[in-house]
């Protein structure tokens, strides 16, 4: 069942085209990963995606969007800002919810951030903000996760952790990362942008690591370099048997 069509479509921003005449459909029910050097596309792809899919989808953005002076209890709650009146959003910002404590504390143990929910994000580790991030789109309770890049501050275990959780909370998911072995292993679907075009749409089952590589052409110019995102440990297993 389509979930998306994009039929010779120009994104960009303002007068700026990222994407020229884009020809790309998605099917509701996968899980995409679109990979990409940063500047390739996959940011404005996502934002287009998540313009036209509204408020059936999860938003997990580039950079976390926190804001860090607010403890990690709001900044999840602010997930569901718009399902209330402004006078509730602004009494709760004083006294929390209880409803909304308990929902949001069950998300937070979920992704190993319990005891934090008074603690102000600006406190926070890397790693613990972008499980932060995360704990707000689940709170959103939607069916579609969209994510820029929502792996890139933790390591290669809780990637792992981080998108089986995903997975299990989301008939669909769009993702945007960097972390080729995930992409073939957690993926149906991978979409890979070079340039402001698409040029690798395949199942995952049908690519190999070195053709995801091939996205990372500026990556082999130096002996030894491994595509943005990979770790050292990363680049050994993936070239282990």
């Amino acid at each position: 069942m389509p979930l998306l069509t994009f039929d010779s479509v120009d994104l960009g921003y303002g007068t700026q085209v990222v994407l020229p005449g884009l020809t790309l459909s998605l099917e509701a029910g996968e899980r995409v990963a679109l990979l990409g050097q940063s500047g390739a596309g996959k940011s404005t792809l996502l934002a287009e995606i998540r313009r036209r899919l509204g408020n059936a989808a999860a938003w997990c953005p580039q950079g976390h969007g926190l804001v860090p002076l607010l403890s990690v209890y709001h900044n999840v709650y602010m997930g569901q800002l718009e399902r209330h009146a402004a006078l509730t959003n602004l009494v709760n910002l004083l006294k929390p919810r209880r409803e909304a404590w308990q929902a949001i504390d069950a998300v937070t143990r979920e992704l190993g951030l319990e005891g934090l929910l008074r603690r102000p994000v600006a406190q926070l580790s890397g790693g613990q903000r972008q499980r932060v991030a995360i704990a707000r789109a689940f709170f959103q309770g939607r069916e579609i996760f969209l994510g820029d890049e929502p792996l890139a501050s933790v390591d290669p275990h809780q990637a792992l952790r981080l998108l089986d959780r995903i997975q299990a909370r989301h008939t669909s998911s769009i993702i945007a990362l960097h972390q080729h072995r995930l992409a073939l292993e957690y993926f149906d679907r991978i979409i890979g942008l070079r340039d402001g075009h698409v040029v690798l749409d395949a199942p995952a089952r049908e690519l190999t690591l070195a053709q995801l590589d091939a996205l990372y052409p500026d990556a082999g110019k130096n002996a030894g370099t491994s595509p943005p995102g990979h770790s050292d440990r990363e680049a050994r297993l993936e070239t282990s048997p």
